[in-house]
């Protein structure tokens, strides 16, 4: 495929999303081009709906594409999570992957994944696969919900940190802190739990460029230690509670995501 070494970017890109010819994916070998929140795919799978371990939600919107590479990681990673209960598995990306109208300014490049905190017990029923109910695991204070949150919640994401695919997993930062609080022993896997703005009802994971994928472009590596304390303590202050506004122009997409999407 195109090698476009491009710039990191946490901007959308400003162009139409997906017209009705772009909800298929773009044929060829599987790649994932340029960076999460700038970026396309070719080669994409859909999740298949329901398997051993997951129920996929709201595949109607078409946004349970991923690069093979994430597919198989989500099957994988569903089998061992399965005694626990079923993971819920929400938006991984459009078909060709790309800018999502709504909800989204990554999740662009077949590689990000949000996962319901809730494990389900029975299969999904229709009406409950196409309109979720998403519980916050928190209440107003900040404080865990101890009918939503537990020993469950802390080995789903421990088994998924401990996954060399998984690059890094954000979840709300009340939700770091709270493990950054109750985890004893063994604190490496915390490296890779990430605060951010919003994922009160999931956590969001992302990959790792696949092996041999020369057009994903490589994130930055994340900070040493356990991400607690002091650079935790940022997402508390009135700062982190009002994010400034981005500005600037968007960036441009990478050149073959303009062909591959469409946008020439």
């Amino acid at each position: 495929m195109l090698s476009i070494l491009l710039g990191i970017s946490i901007f959308v890109s400003v162009v139409p999303a997906h017209a009705d010819e772009n909800l298929s994916p773009m044929p060829g070998p599987a790649d994932s081009i340029g960076s999460p929140a700038n970026g396309c795919l070719v080669g994409g799978m859909p999740m298949p709906v329901s398997g051993p371990g997951w129920e996929v939600l709201r595949p109607s919107t078409h946004r349970d594409y991923g690069n093979p590479f994430l597919i198989q990681f989500l099957e994988d990673v569903a089998a061992k999570s399965k005694p626990r209960g079923t993971l819920i598995i929400g938006d991984i990306g459009m078909p060709r992957g790309g800018p999502i109208l709504i909800g989204h300014a990554s999740h662009q490049m077949g590689l990000d994944v949000d996962v319901l905190f809730r494990l389900a017990h029975a299969p999904l029923t229709d009406d409950e696969r196409e309109n979720p109910q998403f519980k916050a695991v928190m209440v107003e204070s900040g404080a865990l919900d101890q009918s939503l949150w537990g020993a469950d919640q802390v080995a789903t994401l421990r088994q998924f940190t401990d996954d060399p695919r998984v690059e890094r997993i954000f979840v709300n930062p009340s939700i770091k802190r709270a493990l950054c609080k109750s985890v004893t022993g063994d604190r490496t896997w915390l490296r890779k739990i990430r605060p951010w703005w919003g994922h009160e009802a999931h956590f969001h994971v992302r990959l790792v460029c696949p092996p041999g994928d020369k057009d994903c472009l490589p994130r930055e590596a994340l900070p040493e230690g356990d991400g607690c304390g002091a650079p935790l303590a940022w997402w508390f202050t009135p700062e982190a509670a009002k994010p400034s506004p981005r500005t600037g122009p968007a960036p441009e997409l990478p050149a073959a995501c303009k062909v591959i999407l469409g946008n020439q």
